[in-house]
Protein backbone atom coordinates (compact mmCIF):
# COMPACT_ATOMS: atom_id res chain seq x y z
CA UNK A 1 0.00 0.00 0.00
CA UNK A 2 1.37 3.55 -0.87
CA UNK A 3 0.24 6.69 0.76
CA UNK A 4 1.19 9.96 -0.68
CA UNK A 5 1.16 12.63 1.93
CA UNK A 6 0.27 16.30 2.43
CA UNK A 7 0.35 19.45 4.02
CA UNK A 8 2.30 20.81 6.97
CA UNK A 9 1.62 17.82 9.64
CA UNK A 10 4.02 16.08 7.23
CA UNK A 11 7.14 17.46 8.72
CA UNK A 12 9.87 15.52 10.60
CA UNK A 13 13.23 16.87 12.10
CA UNK A 14 16.34 15.18 10.92
CA UNK A 15 19.61 15.16 13.57
CA UNK A 16 20.55 18.51 12.72
CA UNK A 17 16.74 19.74 13.32
CA UNK A 18 16.26 20.38 10.18
CA UNK A 19 12.86 19.84 8.37
CA UNK A 20 11.87 17.10 6.80
CA UNK A 21 9.00 16.67 4.38
CA UNK A 22 7.14 13.06 4.10
CA UNK A 23 7.02 12.97 0.43
CA UNK A 24 5.85 8.92 0.19
CA UNK A 25 4.97 6.28 2.90
CA UNK A 26 4.47 3.01 2.00
CA UNK A 27 3.33 0.01 4.15
CA UNK A 28 4.39 -3.45 3.55
CA UNK A 29 1.69 -6.35 3.13
CA UNK A 30 1.12 -8.85 5.51
CA UNK A 31 2.96 -11.44 2.34
CA UNK A 32 5.55 -9.17 1.92
CA UNK A 33 8.61 -11.23 0.82
CA UNK A 34 11.83 -10.38 2.30
CA UNK A 35 13.60 -8.46 -0.11
CA UNK A 36 16.80 -5.51 -0.70
CA UNK A 37 15.32 -2.13 0.00
CA UNK A 38 16.27 -0.99 -3.06
CA UNK A 39 14.88 -3.19 -5.31
CA UNK A 40 11.85 -3.18 -3.38
CA UNK A 41 11.46 0.71 -3.64
CA UNK A 42 12.81 0.60 -7.73
CA UNK A 43 9.64 -1.49 -8.03
CA UNK A 44 7.36 0.77 -5.89
CA UNK A 45 8.17 4.19 -7.16
CA UNK A 46 7.81 5.28 -10.73
CA UNK A 47 11.07 6.01 -12.35
CA UNK A 48 13.64 5.27 -9.48
CA UNK A 49 16.71 4.00 -10.46
CA UNK A 50 19.23 2.15 -8.00
CA UNK A 51 21.32 5.10 -8.27
CA UNK A 52 19.08 7.25 -6.94
CA UNK A 53 17.44 4.91 -4.26
CA UNK A 54 20.93 4.52 -2.76
CA UNK A 55 22.00 8.00 -2.76
CA UNK A 56 18.58 8.94 -0.58
CA UNK A 57 19.65 6.01 1.77
CA UNK A 58 23.05 7.01 2.02
CA UNK A 59 21.54 10.71 2.48
CA UNK A 60 18.94 9.06 5.10
CA UNK A 61 16.30 10.44 3.74
CA UNK A 62 14.50 6.84 3.22
CA UNK A 63 13.28 5.22 6.31
CA UNK A 64 11.92 2.26 7.89
CA UNK A 65 10.08 2.15 11.13
CA UNK A 66 11.51 6.04 12.11
CA UNK A 67 14.87 4.11 11.37
CA UNK A 68 17.94 4.67 8.92
CA UNK A 69 18.57 1.78 7.26
CA UNK A 70 21.26 0.50 4.01
CA UNK A 71 20.78 -0.47 0.97
CA UNK A 72 21.08 -4.05 2.09
CA UNK A 73 18.38 -3.88 4.45
CA UNK A 74 15.40 -6.50 3.80
CA UNK A 75 12.13 -5.17 3.84
CA UNK A 76 9.87 -7.08 6.44
CA UNK A 77 5.63 -7.59 6.39
CA UNK A 78 4.27 -4.59 7.97
CA UNK A 79 7.67 -2.60 7.72
CA UNK A 80 6.62 1.36 7.03
CA UNK A 81 9.16 3.07 4.42
CA UNK A 82 8.68 6.41 4.94
CA UNK A 83 10.84 9.18 2.14
CA UNK A 84 11.85 12.17 3.23
CA UNK A 85 13.30 15.34 1.24
CA UNK A 86 14.16 18.86 2.39
CA UNK A 87 11.57 20.11 -0.17
CA UNK A 88 8.43 20.57 0.52
CA UNK A 89 6.31 17.82 -2.37
CA UNK A 90 5.39 18.64 -5.70
CA UNK A 91 1.91 19.26 -4.27
CA UNK A 92 2.88 22.96 -2.47
CA UNK A 93 4.00 23.98 -5.71
CA UNK A 94 1.12 25.95 -7.38
CA UNK A 95 1.24 26.96 -10.83
CA UNK A 96 -1.31 29.49 -12.15
CA UNK A 97 -3.27 28.34 -15.23
CA UNK A 98 -5.85 29.90 -17.03
CA UNK A 99 -8.75 27.56 -16.18
CA UNK A 100 -12.43 28.47 -16.65
CA UNK A 101 -14.33 28.96 -13.10
CA UNK A 102 -17.89 29.93 -12.78
CA UNK A 103 -17.25 32.55 -10.40
CA UNK A 104 -20.96 33.63 -9.22
CA UNK A 105 -19.64 36.06 -6.52
CA UNK A 106 -16.17 38.11 -5.91
CA UNK A 107 -15.33 41.21 -3.68
CA UNK A 108 -11.92 42.42 -1.69
CA UNK A 109 -12.18 39.59 0.29
CA UNK A 110 -14.18 36.42 -0.50
CA UNK A 111 -14.93 34.59 -3.61
CA UNK A 112 -17.55 32.00 -4.22
CA UNK A 113 -17.38 29.56 -6.80
CA UNK A 114 -19.85 27.03 -8.36
CA UNK A 115 -17.38 23.98 -8.96
CA UNK A 116 -18.20 21.17 -11.77
CA UNK A 117 -18.03 17.76 -11.61
CA UNK A 118 -14.17 16.64 -12.61
CA UNK A 119 -12.54 19.66 -10.88
CA UNK A 120 -10.09 18.99 -7.94
CA UNK A 121 -10.01 21.81 -5.54
CA UNK A 122 -6.55 21.73 -4.74
CA UNK A 123 -3.29 19.86 -6.13
CA UNK A 124 -2.43 16.40 -4.67
CA UNK A 125 -0.87 13.50 -5.59
CA UNK A 126 -1.91 12.75 -9.34
CA UNK A 127 -3.51 15.91 -9.82
CA UNK A 128 -0.79 18.45 -9.73
CA UNK A 129 -2.50 20.78 -12.46
CA UNK A 130 -5.65 21.33 -13.43
CA UNK A 131 -7.72 22.25 -10.42
CA UNK A 132 -9.81 24.97 -8.76
CA UNK A 133 -6.38 26.47 -7.08
CA UNK A 134 -4.92 26.70 -10.05
CA UNK A 135 -7.22 28.44 -11.87
CA UNK A 136 -7.13 30.71 -8.67
CA UNK A 137 -3.37 31.65 -9.15
CA UNK A 138 -4.67 32.58 -12.59
CA UNK A 139 -6.90 34.88 -11.85
CA UNK A 140 -5.87 36.49 -8.43
CA UNK A 141 -2.00 36.47 -9.95
CA UNK A 142 -1.55 39.97 -8.38
CA UNK A 143 -2.92 39.10 -4.84
CA UNK A 144 0.03 37.90 -2.24
CA UNK A 145 -2.11 35.39 -0.97
CA UNK A 146 -2.17 33.62 -3.90
CA UNK A 147 1.12 32.82 -4.46
CA UNK A 148 3.31 29.83 -5.08
CA UNK A 149 4.42 29.80 -1.10
CA UNK A 150 1.08 29.19 -0.08
CA UNK A 151 0.43 25.22 0.07
CA UNK A 152 -3.41 26.23 -0.20
CA UNK A 153 -3.99 29.66 -0.79
CA UNK A 154 -7.27 30.97 0.26
CA UNK A 155 -9.01 27.50 0.60
CA UNK A 156 -11.14 27.55 3.39
CA UNK A 157 -13.36 24.15 3.16
CA UNK A 158 -13.49 21.58 0.39
CA UNK A 159 -15.98 19.27 -1.78
CA UNK A 160 -14.81 16.12 -3.60
CA UNK A 161 -13.50 16.25 -7.39
CA UNK A 162 -17.12 14.37 -8.33
CA UNK A 163 -19.31 16.46 -6.12
CA UNK A 164 -20.59 19.88 -7.85
CA UNK A 165 -21.34 23.21 -5.81
CA UNK A 166 -20.92 26.37 -3.89
CA UNK A 167 -17.43 26.72 -2.40
CA UNK A 168 -16.26 29.58 -0.57
CA UNK A 169 -12.33 31.18 -0.96
CA UNK A 170 -10.83 33.74 1.09
CA UNK A 171 -8.45 36.64 -1.00
CA UNK A 172 -6.77 37.67 2.32
CA UNK A 173 -5.35 35.90 5.35
CA UNK A 174 -7.77 37.97 7.55
CA UNK A 175 -10.18 36.44 5.70
CA UNK A 176 -8.95 33.16 5.67
CA UNK A 177 -8.36 33.44 9.82
CA UNK A 178 -11.97 34.88 9.90
CA UNK A 179 -14.04 32.69 7.64
CA UNK A 180 -11.84 29.44 9.15
CA UNK A 181 -13.16 30.19 12.63
CA UNK A 182 -16.86 29.84 11.56
CA UNK A 183 -16.10 26.53 9.65
CA UNK A 184 -14.45 25.56 13.07
CA UNK A 185 -17.59 26.83 15.24
CA UNK A 186 -20.15 25.02 12.59
CA UNK A 187 -21.99 28.42 12.08
CA UNK A 188 -21.32 28.60 8.11
CA UNK A 189 -24.93 27.50 6.62
CA UNK A 190 -24.34 24.35 3.97
CA UNK A 191 -27.37 22.48 2.00
CA UNK A 192 -26.76 19.97 0.05
CA UNK A 193 -28.77 18.04 -2.04
CA UNK A 194 -28.23 14.05 -2.99
CA UNK A 195 -30.13 11.53 -4.71
CA UNK A 196 -29.53 8.46 -2.70
CA UNK A 197 -30.89 4.35 -3.03
CA UNK A 198 -34.17 3.30 -1.80
CA UNK A 199 -37.06 4.74 0.54
CA UNK A 200 -36.12 6.22 3.89
CA UNK A 201 -38.04 5.44 5.96
CA UNK A 202 -38.69 9.01 8.23
CA UNK A 203 -39.56 12.07 6.43
CA UNK A 204 -36.36 13.75 8.20
CA UNK A 205 -33.44 11.95 10.89
CA UNK A 206 -30.05 12.90 11.93
CA UNK A 207 -26.84 10.64 11.35
CA UNK A 208 -24.56 10.36 14.04
CA UNK A 209 -21.55 8.28 13.68
CA UNK A 210 -17.58 8.62 13.97
CA UNK A 211 -15.74 8.83 10.50
CA UNK A 212 -12.54 7.49 9.85
CA UNK A 213 -10.35 5.66 7.39
CA UNK A 214 -11.90 2.36 6.45
CA UNK A 215 -9.10 -0.12 7.86
CA UNK A 216 -9.77 -2.46 4.66
CA UNK A 217 -9.26 0.33 1.88
CA UNK A 218 -7.74 2.98 2.63
CA UNK A 219 -9.65 5.61 -0.13
CA UNK A 220 -13.69 4.96 2.28
CA UNK A 221 -14.58 6.25 5.12
CA UNK A 222 -16.10 4.29 7.60
CA UNK A 223 -18.58 4.68 10.09
CA UNK A 224 -17.64 3.51 13.89
CA UNK A 225 -20.66 3.46 15.75
CA UNK A 226 -18.99 3.23 19.30
CA UNK A 227 -17.29 6.03 18.74
CA UNK A 228 -13.96 4.06 19.23
CA UNK A 229 -12.22 5.42 16.64
CA UNK A 230 -12.41 8.70 14.25
CA UNK A 231 -14.28 12.01 14.82
CA UNK A 232 -17.57 12.83 15.53
CA UNK A 233 -19.44 13.57 12.66
CA UNK A 234 -23.37 14.80 12.64
CA UNK A 235 -25.52 14.88 9.13
CA UNK A 236 -29.17 16.21 9.62
CA UNK A 237 -31.25 15.15 6.38
CA UNK A 238 -34.90 15.45 5.15
CA UNK A 239 -36.72 13.86 2.12
CA UNK A 240 -37.81 16.32 -0.39
CA UNK A 241 -38.91 13.83 -3.24
CA UNK A 242 -39.12 10.21 -3.62
CA UNK A 243 -38.92 8.13 -6.67
CA UNK A 244 -39.78 4.28 -5.25
CA UNK A 245 -36.25 2.67 -5.82
CA UNK A 246 -34.60 6.84 -5.32
CA UNK A 247 -34.75 9.72 -2.82
CA UNK A 248 -33.91 13.06 -3.10
CA UNK A 249 -32.62 14.32 0.40
CA UNK A 250 -31.72 17.83 1.47
CA UNK A 251 -28.87 17.68 4.00
CA UNK A 252 -26.87 19.91 6.38
CA UNK A 253 -23.77 19.15 7.72
CA UNK A 254 -23.25 19.54 11.61
CA UNK A 255 -19.57 19.01 11.05
CA UNK A 256 -17.56 18.57 8.03
CA UNK A 257 -15.69 15.39 7.97
CA UNK A 258 -14.02 13.73 4.57
CA UNK A 259 -16.60 11.70 2.61
CA UNK A 260 -19.40 12.64 5.64
CA UNK A 261 -22.51 12.60 3.36
CA UNK A 262 -21.36 9.27 1.07
CA UNK A 263 -19.88 7.69 4.33
CA UNK A 264 -23.41 8.33 6.26
CA UNK A 265 -25.56 7.32 3.90
CA UNK A 266 -23.69 3.99 3.07
CA UNK A 267 -24.40 3.45 7.12
CA UNK A 268 -27.35 3.57 6.37
CA UNK A 269 -27.95 1.47 3.71
CA UNK A 270 -28.54 3.86 0.73
CA UNK A 271 -25.46 4.66 -0.63
CA UNK A 272 -25.55 7.87 -3.65
CA UNK A 273 -26.83 6.79 -6.72
CA UNK A 274 -23.51 6.58 -8.81
CA UNK A 275 -21.45 6.76 -6.01
CA UNK A 276 -18.18 4.46 -7.64
CA UNK A 277 -16.37 4.56 -3.96
CA UNK A 278 -19.65 3.48 -2.13
CA UNK A 279 -21.30 1.13 -3.91
CA UNK A 280 -23.81 3.17 -5.68
CA UNK A 281 -22.94 2.57 -9.46
CA UNK A 282 -24.81 -0.68 -9.61
CA UNK A 283 -28.89 -1.43 -9.41
CA UNK A 284 -28.97 -1.82 -5.57
CA UNK A 285 -33.25 -1.67 -5.66
CA UNK A 286 -35.48 -3.19 -7.45
CA UNK A 287 -35.14 -6.49 -9.67
CA UNK A 288 -31.44 -6.13 -11.71
CA UNK A 289 -32.89 -7.43 -14.65
CA UNK A 290 -34.66 -6.44 -18.18
CA UNK A 291 -35.97 -3.05 -18.78
CA UNK A 292 -35.70 -1.61 -15.01
CA UNK A 293 -31.48 -3.02 -15.40
CA UNK A 294 -31.21 -0.89 -18.75
CA UNK A 295 -32.75 1.85 -17.27
CA UNK A 296 -30.66 1.98 -14.57
CA UNK A 297 -27.44 1.60 -16.57
CA UNK A 298 -28.78 4.59 -18.73
CA UNK A 299 -29.15 6.71 -15.97
CA UNK A 300 -25.22 6.07 -14.55
CA UNK A 301 -24.02 6.31 -18.21
CA UNK A 302 -25.73 10.17 -17.66
CA UNK A 303 -24.38 10.63 -14.23
CA UNK A 304 -21.30 8.65 -14.01
CA UNK A 305 -20.54 9.98 -10.28
CA UNK A 306 -21.95 10.63 -6.58
CA UNK A 307 -24.85 12.41 -7.53
CA UNK A 308 -24.16 15.33 -4.69
CA UNK A 309 -24.23 18.64 -4.67
CA UNK A 310 -23.24 21.70 -2.21
CA UNK A 311 -26.68 24.02 -3.14
CA UNK A 312 -26.57 26.55 -0.33
CA UNK A 313 -23.94 27.99 1.26
CA UNK A 314 -24.48 31.26 4.01
CA UNK A 315 -21.74 32.71 6.01
CA UNK A 316 -20.94 36.11 7.80
CA UNK A 317 -18.44 38.21 5.73
CA UNK A 318 -15.48 39.14 7.19
CA UNK A 319 -15.13 42.87 6.80
CA UNK A 320 -18.86 44.17 6.57
CA UNK A 321 -20.10 41.27 8.75
CA UNK A 322 -23.41 40.94 7.49
CA UNK A 323 -24.83 37.56 6.39
CA UNK A 324 -24.17 36.18 2.99
CA UNK A 325 -26.27 33.69 1.33
CA UNK A 326 -25.85 31.69 -2.06
CA UNK A 327 -27.48 29.45 -3.70
CA UNK A 328 -27.04 27.10 -6.63
CA UNK A 329 -29.60 25.23 -9.46
CA UNK A 330 -28.61 21.50 -9.58
CA UNK A 331 -26.22 20.01 -12.03
CA UNK A 332 -27.31 19.05 -15.38
CA UNK A 333 -26.98 15.88 -15.15
CA UNK A 334 -29.08 15.31 -11.81
CA UNK A 335 -31.59 17.12 -13.13
CA UNK A 336 -32.07 14.86 -16.24
CA UNK A 337 -31.88 11.64 -14.20
CA UNK A 338 -34.20 13.19 -11.45
CA UNK A 339 -36.40 13.88 -14.09
CA UNK A 340 -36.55 10.51 -15.81
CA UNK A 341 -37.04 8.48 -12.66
CA UNK A 342 -39.92 10.66 -12.14
CA UNK A 343 -41.47 9.91 -15.04
CA UNK A 344 -40.33 6.20 -14.25
CA UNK A 345 -42.29 6.27 -10.78
CA UNK A 346 -45.15 7.59 -12.47
CA UNK A 347 -45.42 5.02 -14.31
CA UNK A 348 -45.28 2.37 -11.52
CA UNK A 349 -48.36 4.17 -9.78
CA UNK A 350 -50.39 3.83 -12.83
Amino acid sequence: MVEHLEGPEDEADDEQGQALYEHLRLVCDKGQDLLRIDKFLMNRIENATRTKVQAALEAGNIRVNDGLVKSSYRVKPFDVITVLFARPPRDREILPEPIPLNIIYEDDDVVVVNKPAGLVVHPGHGNYSGTLINGLMHHFQHLPHFQEKHPRPGLVHRIDKDTTGLILLAKTEFSLSFLARQFFDRTVFRRYQALVWGELAEESGTIVGNLGRNPRDRMQMTVFPEGDQGKPAITHYRVLERFRYLTLVECRLETGRTHQIRAHFKYLGHPLFGDVLYGGNRVLKGQPTGSYRQFVENCLEILPRQALHAKSLGFVHPTSRETMTFDSDLPNDMVEVMSRWRKMATGWAN
